[in-house]
């Protein structure tokens, strides 16, 4: 699979997918295909941002979403087999929020800095998915996550870029039909 895109998924990728527009309930089909991409080496999440969703440190609500992810097959499958690298994710702190962060400011940040800290090392293939919008104007602990990615080199988009890039579909499990052909 070498040079084809690895996405790298935020948090919010899937805690708002499932709470606004792609439900387990109503949509099985998105979960069933992104779990396939993660064990196809396509889509994966960093320990640090994968265990962010699933704990939430005691303030997410055991959901569904929260209830798939603590499955073992399922997390297996998503979390990045990689460790970070402190001095990647000092330097992301550095060069995205500022050199001279407080211990509360660094709290406030939360696990970002570490995605992108794993998609640095390497640019070329690596993509930081997130529903932040950017807002170049915010400082310090307020960054948004596709600025911090900008100011590191890296290449970040939402999640519909991402589904349209790797051709997301509802129907994606059905053989698709020969032209003429009628199904049986």
């Amino acid at each position: 699979m070498t040079g084809a895109p690895l996405y790298l998924l935020d948090a919010n990728v899937l805690i708002t997918a499932h709470r606004d527009y792609y439900s387990m309930e109503m949509v099985p089909e998105f979960w069933d295909w992104l779990l396939h991409m993660a064990r196809t080496d396509f889509v994966k999440m960093p320990l640090e941002t994968l265990e962010e969703v699933r704990d939430g440190g005691g303030k997410v609500k055991k959901d569904a979403l929260v209830e798939w992810l603590q499955q073992a097959d399922v997390y297996d499958a998503l979390c990045f087999p990689e460790e970070a690298q402190p001095h990647v994710v000092s330097a992301v702190l550095a060069r995205g929020y500022a050199a001279d962060l407080k211990d509360t400011e660094i709290e406030q940040i939360g696990r970002d800095p570490f995605l992108v800290a794993y998609a640095m090392i390497d640019t070329a293939r690596r993509v930081v998915v997130s529903i932040e919008a950017s807002a170049p104007g915010k400082k310090r602990a307020n960054r948004r996550v596709p600025d911090v990615c900008k100011d590191n080199g890296v290449r970040c988009c939402n999640t519909f870029a991402m589904l349209r890039a790797l051709g997301f579909h509802t129907g994606w499990q059905r053989p698709q039909l020969v032209a003429g052909a009628t199904p049986l």
